[in-house]
C-alpha cells in the first residue's frame, strides 16, 4: 500500500487572502499574481480593511508597511489583538531594518517578503500561510486523541508534505534523520543531485522546528554573481554602489527569529565564502555601505549538489566554512537509488497535473510504469515530474496513462546500435510484435495463437511496450 506523507487534510480549496495597501497599482499588481489560486479581497487602507475582517472570513492578511497615518507593522499588532486567528504577513520595501524586525516579532507576522517581490516566492510563501492557518485550526477544532500523540504533545510536528515514499523506501532512514533535525536548531547541509527536493526537506525541517511560525526564506547561491548575492543576502544602504536609491533588507534580516535556506552553496567563490563565514560565526550581518553589524538570529539549511568533501580536499571550498555548514548532514538519494517509490511518486505526480491541467486522467497503465520504473532519470523527481506532465499533454481521454512509444533509437539498438541487454531485447521484442501484429491487421487471437502466448500476456506485452496506439487491435 502506498504511503503518502501528507497532512491528515488538506488546506481549503479557496484560501481567502486580504491586500491592504494604499496604492492602487500595488493592489492590482497583487491581484493578477494571486487571483488564480486564491480568493482575493482588496483594501486601500486599514479602515477598511479591518470592515472586511470584521464582516469576512479571512485566512491570511497581506500588508504593505507603508501606509499613511500608520506603519502596517501597527495596524497588524491590532489585527492580531481583534482578530488573532488570519495569518499575518507583511511586505515592504522600507528601511530601518532593526525596528521593523522588532515590530514582525511583536505583532506575530508569519512572514515578511521584500519589494521588489518574486511570484513565485509570494505564491509559495502564501502557499506556506495557507497550511499554516489550516493546520491551527485543525488542531484547534479537533480533540486531541483525533490528532494523534505527536501532534497531540507537540503542535510542531515534522511534516513530510509532498515526500512520497513506500514503506520500504531508502528515504525512510533520510526522514528520519530530517525528523531530528528539525527538533534542534542546528545548522543542517543537505546533499544530493539536482532534482532530488532538497529544498522541499528543507521546508519540512523548517515547518517541524520551533521556528516554524517564522520566515523561511530561500536564495540560489549558484544563480548570482557575489555582488549580486552579497546585496540580497546581507542588505545595502542607500548610495552604496550605483543604482542602490534606497536601504535594502538583506535575506539573513528578513528571516530573523527562522530559517534561512542556501541552495547551491557549493557554488559560491572563496572571497564570498569568507564573507559567509564571518556572518556564521559571529551571528551579524553588515550591509554593504553601512557602518554598523546587525544581530542577527537565523538557523542555516545549505544544500548542494557538490561533494563538499572533495571540494574541501582540492581546496576549492574552505575547510573551517565546511564544518559550520555540515553541522547535521543529511543525504537524498537519487531517483533511481528508490525506485520502489517510482509508482507512488507518479501517481501523486498525475494528480497535481490533472489538477493543473484540468483533466481526469484515470492513473497510469502497467505499461507505463513498468517504462518509468527501468528509467535510470539522471534529473530525478524534477524530470519525472516533467516527462508525466509531456505524457498527459500527449494523452488523448480519460484513460490510463499509458507508456511512450519505443523511440527509433531504442528499436535499432537491436541491431547492434549499442545499449544494454535489456534495452537490446526489449527492442527486438517490439519489432517481433509490431511485424506480427500488421501481418495479422491486429487481430490478437491470431497473434497470440503464433508466438505462443495468451491474448492477456500478449495484450500486456503490447501495453508495455507503446504498441496499442500504432494498431486498431481486434480480439476475433
Amino acid at each position: 500500500m502506498h504511503e503518502f506523507s501528507l497532512p491528515a487534510e488538506q488546506p481549503p480549496a479557496h484560501t481567502t487572502v486580504l491586500l491592504v495597501d494604499d496604492e492602487v497599482r500595488s493592489l492590482e499588481a497583487l491581484r493578477r499574481v494571486l487571483g488564480d489560486e486564491f480568493e482575493v479581497i482588496a483594501a486601500a487602507g486599514a479602515r477598511e480593511a479591518e470592515a472586511v475582517l470584521a464582516a469576512d472570513m479571512v485566512q491570511i492578511v497581506l500588508c504593505d508597511q507603508k501606509m499613511p497615518g500608520e506603519t502596517g507593522v501597527e495596524f497588524l499588532k491590532r489585527v492580531r489583538q481583534q482578530w488573532p486567528d488570519p495569518v499575518r504577513m507583511i511586505i515592504s520595501g522600507y528601511t530601518d531594518a532593526e525596528d521593523i524586525i522588532a515590530g514582525v516579532n511583536e505583532a506575530g507576522i508569519f512572514r515578511y517578503l521584500t519589494k521588489p517581490w518574486r511570484p513565485d516566492e509570494l505564491l509559495q510563501s502564501l502557499r506556506d500561510a495557507a497550511e499554516l492557518f489550516h493546520t491551527q485550526k485543525l488542531q484547534l477544532h479537533l480533540p486531541a486523541q483525533a490528532l494523534g500523540p505527536s501532534v497531540a504533545q507537540d503542535p510542531r510536528r515534522f511534516d513530510e508534505h509532498g515526500i512520497v515514499h513506500e514503506p520500504a523506501s531508502p528515504m525512510r532512514e533520510t526522514l528520519a534523520l530530517a525528523a531530528r533535525a528539525a527538533r534542534y536548531g542546528l545548522p543542517v547541509l543537505i546533499t544530493g543531485e539536482s532534482g532530488t527536493g532538497k529544498e522541499l526537506l528543507a521546508r519540512a525541517i523548517h515547518r517541524g522546528s520551533e521556528r516554524a511560525d517564522k520566515p523561511f526564506v530561500v536564495e540560489n547561491c549558484g544563480a548570482l554573481p557575489d555582488e549580486l548575492l552579497e546585496s540580497e543576502l546581507f542588505g545595502y544602504k542607500r548610495g552604496a554602489f550605483t543604482g542602490a536609491y534606497g536601504d535594502r533588507l538583506g535575506l539573513f534580516e528578513v528571516a530573523h527569529g527562522g530559517t534561512i535556506f542556501l541552495d547551491e552553496v557549493g557554488e559560491t567563490s572563496p572571497s564570498f565564502q569568507v564573507k559567509l563565514l564571518r556572518v556564521l560565526q559571529e551571528r551579524e550581518v553588515r550591509p554593504l555601505g553601512a557602518q554598523r553589524t546587525r544581530k542577527i538570529d537565523v538557523r542555516v539549511i545549505s544544500a548542494t549538489n557538490r561533494d563538499l568533501a572533495a571540494e574541501v580536499a582540492a581546496g576549492r571550498f574552505r575547510r573551517d566554512l565546511y564544518y559550520r555548514l555540515a553541522v547535521f548532514p543529511i543525504h537524498l538519494p537519487p531517483l533511481r537509488e528508490r525506485r520502489v517509490d517510482i509508482a507512488a511518486i507518479a501517481q501523486y505526480i498525475l494528480d497535481e497535473v490533472n489538477a493543473s491541467f484540468g483533466r481526469s486522467i484515470a492513473g497510469l497503465s502497467t505499461a507505463c510504469l513498468h517504462h518509468l520504473a527501468q528509467q535510470e532519470w539522471p534529473g530525478n523527481v524534477r524530470q519525472l515530474h516533467n516527462e508525466i506532465q509531456r505524457l498527459v499533454a500527449l494523452h488523448d481521454g480519460n484513460g490510463p496513462l499509458p507508456a511512450p512509444a519505443p523511440s527509433p533509437a531504442a528499436r535499432d539498438r537491436a541491431h547492434g546500435g549499442g545499449g544494454t541487454l535489456r534495452e537490446r531485447i526489449e527492442a527486438l521484442e517490439a519489432r517481433i510484435l509490431e511485424e506480427t501484429l500488421r501481418r495479422h491487421q491486429g487481430n490478437i487471437s491470431r497473434c497470440a495463437s503464433e508466438l505462443g502466448l495468451s491474448r492477456v500476456g500478449l495484450r500486456a506485452k503490447i501495453e508495455r511496450l507503446g504498441l496499442e496506439r500504432s494498431f486498431a487491435l481486434d480480439a476475433d
